[in-house]
């Protein structure tokens, strides 16, 4: 095993689980994800934020759910109107 630094300063994971039957992320998930991937970008962020997709979190009837890494912020029942106050709470 070897160990390194993080890549970037942040990380959001976002869930994009899905299942065949019950309440998920899946298809919601995605669109947030993309959603603030772009923003990152127009922000000039992408060098010290890193957006990721994430399999289930474990609490599908609170989503979509987007964990922001390293300070351990979850948000939930997020919608993409969400993502410049995400971002604006990463970039604190």
């Amino acid at each position: 095993m070897e160990q390194a630094p993080a890549s970037f300063l942040k990380y959001f994971f976002v869930c994009e689980n899905q299942r065949a039957e019950g309440a998920c992320c899946g298809t919601k998930g995605t669109e947030i994800r993309e959603a603030l991937k772009l923003k990152v970008k127009a922000m000039g962020l992408a060098g010290s934020i890193r957006v990721s997709r994430s399999g289930c979190i474990d609490v599908c009837s609170q989503g979509p759910n987007v964990l922001l890494m390293p300070e351990s912020i979850w948000f939930k029942k997020v919608n993409p109107a969400d993502v410049d106050a995400m971002i604006e709470r990463a970039a604190k």
